[in-house]
């Protein structure tokens, strides 16, 4: 967790100390995290980020092709080889290649 270090004026401070006593809170670190996550989840609409931002702790611990997305030889016969996977018939169908 990263630290910042903030100036609040007397007034304030005391305040966030009864609010901390009130819900017995030994510090006032926590009521501070939870307004601005208020703060910040209401400027951004609610929305928690892009998907990389969510998951980025993620990224690089799956093993495998580098160019999974992006090389289609990986997809060569993906969906096809399946246990139980049926062709479907065509037979009767007209084709409408022009």
């Amino acid at each position: 967790m990263k630290t910042v270090s903030l100036k609040l004026p007397a007034q304030l401070d005391a305040r966030l100390s009864g609010i901390a006593r009130r819900r017995g809170v030994a510090g006032k670190s926590a009521l501070i995290r939870e307004a601005v996550e208020r703060f910040v989840e209401a400027e951004s609409g609610g929305r928690a980020g892009s998907l990389l931002e969510s998951l980025g702790d993620l990224c690089g611990t799956v093993e495998g092709p580098a160019d999974l997305a992006t090389n289609p030889k990986h997809l060569e016969g993906f969906g096809r080889e399946r246990l139980g996977h049926r062709r479907r018939r065509t037979a009767g169908r007209v084709s409408r290649k022009g």
